[in-house]
Protein backbone atom coordinates (compact mmCIF):
# COMPACT_ATOMS: atom_id res chain seq x y z
CA UNK A 1 0.00 0.00 0.00
CA UNK A 2 1.56 3.08 -1.39
CA UNK A 3 1.57 6.63 0.70
CA UNK A 4 2.13 9.63 0.96
CA UNK A 5 3.31 12.09 3.72
CA UNK A 6 1.18 14.43 5.61
CA UNK A 7 0.91 17.37 4.73
CA UNK A 8 1.60 20.14 7.93
CA UNK A 9 -0.18 23.65 8.59
CA UNK A 10 -3.76 22.63 8.05
CA UNK A 11 -6.20 24.91 9.16
CA UNK A 12 -8.44 24.04 12.61
CA UNK A 13 -11.65 22.89 12.59
CA UNK A 14 -14.44 25.23 13.19
CA UNK A 15 -16.34 24.15 16.68
CA UNK A 16 -20.11 23.04 16.46
CA UNK A 17 -21.93 24.70 19.09
CA UNK A 18 -24.05 21.86 20.26
CA UNK A 19 -27.68 21.44 20.10
CA UNK A 20 -30.04 21.53 23.16
CA UNK A 21 -31.16 17.90 23.49
CA UNK A 22 -35.35 17.13 23.41
CA UNK A 23 -35.90 14.71 26.57
CA UNK A 24 -38.72 11.39 26.82
CA UNK A 25 -39.23 11.61 30.96
CA UNK A 26 -40.87 8.25 30.30
CA UNK A 27 -37.61 6.80 29.58
CA UNK A 28 -35.72 8.04 32.67
CA UNK A 29 -34.55 4.59 34.59
CA UNK A 30 -34.76 4.26 37.77
CA UNK A 31 -31.83 3.57 40.11
CA UNK A 32 -29.78 0.09 38.78
CA UNK A 33 -26.80 1.14 40.55
CA UNK A 34 -25.97 3.00 43.98
CA UNK A 35 -23.82 6.16 44.03
CA UNK A 36 -20.61 5.61 46.28
CA UNK A 37 -20.38 6.92 49.41
CA UNK A 38 -18.72 9.70 47.74
CA UNK A 39 -19.67 13.19 46.66
CA UNK A 40 -19.97 13.67 43.17
CA UNK A 41 -20.84 17.22 41.41
CA UNK A 42 -24.13 17.81 40.53
CA UNK A 43 -23.84 17.53 36.49
CA UNK A 44 -22.34 14.76 36.64
CA UNK A 45 -25.00 12.91 38.60
CA UNK A 46 -27.16 14.53 35.96
CA UNK A 47 -25.03 13.24 32.93
CA UNK A 48 -25.03 9.73 33.97
CA UNK A 49 -28.37 9.69 34.54
CA UNK A 50 -28.49 9.17 30.81
CA UNK A 51 -30.34 12.08 29.48
CA UNK A 52 -27.51 15.15 28.29
CA UNK A 53 -24.06 15.76 28.71
CA UNK A 54 -22.38 17.38 31.45
CA UNK A 55 -22.34 20.66 29.39
CA UNK A 56 -25.86 20.33 29.03
CA UNK A 57 -26.51 19.64 33.04
CA UNK A 58 -25.20 22.82 33.82
CA UNK A 59 -27.44 24.76 31.13
CA UNK A 60 -30.63 22.78 33.12
CA UNK A 61 -29.14 23.67 36.55
CA UNK A 62 -28.29 27.27 35.40
CA UNK A 63 -32.08 27.59 34.07
CA UNK A 64 -33.36 26.13 37.12
CA UNK A 65 -34.80 23.12 35.83
CA UNK A 66 -32.80 21.15 38.42
CA UNK A 67 -33.74 20.62 42.38
CA UNK A 68 -31.94 18.86 44.70
CA UNK A 69 -34.23 17.63 47.91
CA UNK A 70 -37.20 19.65 46.90
CA UNK A 71 -35.33 22.97 46.60
CA UNK A 72 -34.28 24.34 43.45
CA UNK A 73 -30.96 24.81 42.70
CA UNK A 74 -28.54 27.16 40.72
CA UNK A 75 -25.39 26.64 41.90
CA UNK A 76 -22.83 25.13 39.54
CA UNK A 77 -20.06 23.33 41.95
CA UNK A 78 -23.02 21.48 43.95
CA UNK A 79 -22.35 18.13 45.40
CA UNK A 80 -24.94 15.56 45.71
CA UNK A 81 -24.42 11.81 47.29
CA UNK A 82 -27.09 8.60 47.40
CA UNK A 83 -28.99 10.26 49.68
CA UNK A 84 -30.08 13.33 48.08
CA UNK A 85 -33.12 12.93 45.60
CA UNK A 86 -32.55 14.78 42.18
CA UNK A 87 -35.22 15.83 40.23
CA UNK A 88 -35.29 17.64 36.98
CA UNK A 89 -38.25 19.80 35.66
CA UNK A 90 -40.40 17.63 38.56
CA UNK A 91 -39.29 14.23 37.59
CA UNK A 92 -36.82 12.11 39.81
CA UNK A 93 -33.02 11.54 38.39
CA UNK A 94 -31.38 7.71 39.55
CA UNK A 95 -27.61 7.32 38.10
CA UNK A 96 -27.65 4.35 35.58
CA UNK A 97 -25.03 1.49 35.25
CA UNK A 98 -22.88 2.95 32.71
CA UNK A 99 -23.00 1.33 29.50
CA UNK A 100 -20.77 0.82 26.63
CA UNK A 101 -21.32 -1.31 23.36
CA UNK A 102 -19.57 -1.39 20.08
CA UNK A 103 -21.75 -2.32 16.89
CA UNK A 104 -20.23 -3.20 13.46
CA UNK A 105 -23.09 -1.54 11.70
CA UNK A 106 -24.66 -2.80 8.89
CA UNK A 107 -25.51 -1.21 5.87
CA UNK A 108 -29.30 -0.04 5.08
CA UNK A 109 -29.60 1.12 9.12
CA UNK A 110 -30.27 4.45 10.30
CA UNK A 111 -28.25 6.19 13.33
CA UNK A 112 -30.91 6.98 15.87
CA UNK A 113 -33.32 6.38 18.60
CA UNK A 114 -36.27 6.31 16.75
CA UNK A 115 -37.32 6.80 13.02
CA UNK A 116 -40.73 8.49 12.05
CA UNK A 117 -40.91 6.78 8.45
CA UNK A 118 -40.17 3.75 10.39
CA UNK A 119 -36.93 2.43 8.71
CA UNK A 120 -34.84 -0.04 10.52
CA UNK A 121 -32.33 2.07 13.30
CA UNK A 122 -28.85 0.92 15.00
CA UNK A 123 -31.08 0.54 18.18
CA UNK A 124 -32.55 -2.86 17.02
CA UNK A 125 -29.27 -4.63 16.50
CA UNK A 126 -29.03 -3.75 19.98
CA UNK A 127 -32.16 -4.03 21.53
CA UNK A 128 -31.54 -7.15 23.86
CA UNK A 129 -27.80 -5.73 25.28
CA UNK A 130 -29.48 -3.92 28.04
CA UNK A 131 -32.10 -2.33 30.21
CA UNK A 132 -30.27 1.34 30.32
CA UNK A 133 -31.59 3.70 27.49
CA UNK A 134 -28.40 3.93 25.63
CA UNK A 135 -27.56 6.00 22.19
CA UNK A 136 -25.64 6.40 19.55
CA UNK A 137 -22.30 8.62 19.68
CA UNK A 138 -22.67 10.18 16.75
CA UNK A 139 -24.21 8.92 13.33
CA UNK A 140 -23.36 7.01 10.22
CA UNK A 141 -25.21 7.32 7.55
CA UNK A 142 -27.78 4.80 6.21
CA UNK A 143 -25.30 3.02 3.48
CA UNK A 144 -22.21 3.20 5.58
CA UNK A 145 -21.30 0.67 7.45
CA UNK A 146 -18.76 -0.14 10.19
CA UNK A 147 -17.91 0.92 13.57
CA UNK A 148 -20.64 2.76 16.21
CA UNK A 149 -20.40 3.37 19.62
CA UNK A 150 -23.65 3.22 22.04
CA UNK A 151 -23.70 4.45 25.66
CA UNK A 152 -25.52 6.54 28.37
CA UNK A 153 -22.49 8.10 29.46
CA UNK A 154 -23.46 11.59 28.09
CA UNK A 155 -19.74 12.80 29.33
CA UNK A 156 -17.70 10.65 27.29
CA UNK A 157 -20.42 11.10 24.51
CA UNK A 158 -19.76 14.65 24.38
CA UNK A 159 -16.31 14.56 24.51
CA UNK A 160 -15.80 11.75 21.35
CA UNK A 161 -17.83 14.39 19.60
CA UNK A 162 -16.33 17.85 20.54
CA UNK A 163 -13.87 19.12 17.62
CA UNK A 164 -11.30 19.78 19.88
CA UNK A 165 -10.44 16.58 21.17
CA UNK A 166 -9.60 15.13 17.39
CA UNK A 167 -10.98 11.88 17.91
CA UNK A 168 -9.42 9.68 15.00
CA UNK A 169 -11.70 8.13 12.72
CA UNK A 170 -10.73 5.82 9.98
CA UNK A 171 -12.69 4.80 7.00
CA UNK A 172 -11.98 2.61 4.13
CA UNK A 173 -13.47 4.18 1.02
CA UNK A 174 -14.35 2.49 -2.44
CA UNK A 175 -14.53 4.95 -5.51
CA UNK A 176 -16.46 4.33 -8.84
CA UNK A 177 -13.22 5.12 -10.56
CA UNK A 178 -9.26 5.34 -9.70
CA UNK A 179 -8.25 8.53 -7.61
CA UNK A 180 -5.65 10.08 -9.42
CA UNK A 181 -2.51 11.86 -8.14
CA UNK A 182 -3.49 15.25 -8.53
CA UNK A 183 -6.83 14.48 -6.51
CA UNK A 184 -4.82 12.40 -3.96
CA UNK A 185 -2.38 15.76 -3.12
CA UNK A 186 -5.91 18.17 -3.29
CA UNK A 187 -7.13 15.80 -0.35
CA UNK A 188 -4.16 15.91 1.48
CA UNK A 189 -3.36 19.73 1.22
CA UNK A 190 -6.86 20.24 2.37
CA UNK A 191 -9.96 20.79 0.10
CA UNK A 192 -12.58 23.59 0.93
CA UNK A 193 -16.18 22.53 0.67
CA UNK A 194 -18.83 25.07 1.20
CA UNK A 195 -19.12 24.75 5.21
CA UNK A 196 -15.57 25.31 4.97
CA UNK A 197 -12.00 23.10 5.15
CA UNK A 198 -11.60 19.29 5.01
CA UNK A 199 -8.45 18.14 7.03
CA UNK A 200 -7.43 15.13 6.33
CA UNK A 201 -5.02 13.21 8.94
CA UNK A 202 -3.48 10.64 5.82
CA UNK A 203 -4.47 9.01 2.97
CA UNK A 204 -3.12 5.76 1.63
CA UNK A 205 -4.18 3.50 -1.44
CA UNK A 206 -5.28 0.21 -0.86
CA UNK A 207 -5.78 -1.94 -4.38
CA UNK A 208 -3.10 -1.41 -6.76
CA UNK A 209 -6.07 0.19 -9.21
CA UNK A 210 -6.29 2.89 -6.71
CA UNK A 211 -10.37 2.82 -6.13
CA UNK A 212 -9.76 1.59 -2.94
CA UNK A 213 -8.24 3.88 -0.04
CA UNK A 214 -7.82 4.51 3.26
CA UNK A 215 -8.97 7.67 4.62
CA UNK A 216 -8.11 8.75 8.72
CA UNK A 217 -9.56 12.01 9.57
CA UNK A 218 -10.37 13.97 12.84
CA UNK A 219 -13.19 16.05 11.32
CA UNK A 220 -17.15 14.30 12.08
CA UNK A 221 -19.17 16.93 9.93
CA UNK A 222 -22.36 15.36 8.71
CA UNK A 223 -21.39 13.24 4.98
CA UNK A 224 -17.92 14.38 5.75
CA UNK A 225 -16.34 11.80 3.47
CA UNK A 226 -18.95 11.59 1.12
CA UNK A 227 -19.06 14.85 0.26
CA UNK A 228 -15.07 15.14 -0.07
CA UNK A 229 -15.30 12.76 -3.06
CA UNK A 230 -18.05 13.81 -4.41
CA UNK A 231 -16.85 17.40 -4.60
CA UNK A 232 -13.99 16.07 -6.90
CA UNK A 233 -16.15 14.29 -9.04
CA UNK A 234 -15.82 10.99 -7.82
CA UNK A 235 -19.04 8.35 -6.35
CA UNK A 236 -18.32 6.26 -3.61
CA UNK A 237 -19.75 2.99 -3.60
CA UNK A 238 -18.83 1.87 -0.41
CA UNK A 239 -17.90 3.59 2.70
CA UNK A 240 -16.58 1.53 5.58
CA UNK A 241 -15.39 2.71 9.55
CA UNK A 242 -13.17 0.39 10.33
CA UNK A 243 -11.51 2.13 13.25
CA UNK A 244 -12.72 5.34 16.03
CA UNK A 245 -10.90 6.75 18.88
CA UNK A 246 -8.70 3.65 19.17
CA UNK A 247 -11.34 1.00 19.14
CA UNK A 248 -11.40 -1.72 16.13
CA UNK A 249 -13.62 -4.13 14.34
CA UNK A 250 -11.28 -6.95 15.27
CA UNK A 251 -13.50 -9.80 16.13
CA UNK A 252 -16.44 -8.24 15.57
CA UNK A 253 -18.68 -9.18 12.09
CA UNK A 254 -20.89 -7.14 10.67
CA UNK A 255 -24.28 -7.01 12.47
CA UNK A 256 -22.19 -7.89 15.96
CA UNK A 257 -22.07 -6.46 18.86
CA UNK A 258 -19.59 -6.46 21.95
CA UNK A 259 -19.22 -4.48 25.06
CA UNK A 260 -16.26 -2.73 25.80
CA UNK A 261 -13.49 -4.49 28.09
CA UNK A 262 -12.67 -2.19 31.36
CA UNK A 263 -9.38 -1.36 29.61
CA UNK A 264 -10.99 0.53 26.66
CA UNK A 265 -13.53 2.56 28.48
CA UNK A 266 -10.85 3.79 30.62
CA UNK A 267 -8.28 4.85 27.31
CA UNK A 268 -11.47 6.46 26.06
CA UNK A 269 -11.76 8.38 29.41
CA UNK A 270 -8.08 9.37 28.81
CA UNK A 271 -8.14 10.81 25.19
CA UNK A 272 -6.84 14.39 25.01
Amino acid sequence: MSRRPRKKGRPKTNKVKPQTPSYDFSKIKKETLPLSEEEVRLNKYIANAGICSRREADKLIEEGRIAVNGEVTTEMGRKVTREDEVTFDGKALRKERLVYILLNKPKDYITTTKDPQERQTVMELVKNACDERIYPVGRLDRKTTGLLLLTNDGTLAEKLLHPSKNITKIYQVELNKALDELDFERILNTVELEDGPVPVKDLAYVTEDKEVLGIEVHIGKNRIIRRLFEYLGYEVKKLDRVAFAGLTKKDLPRGRWRFLKEKEVIKLKHLS
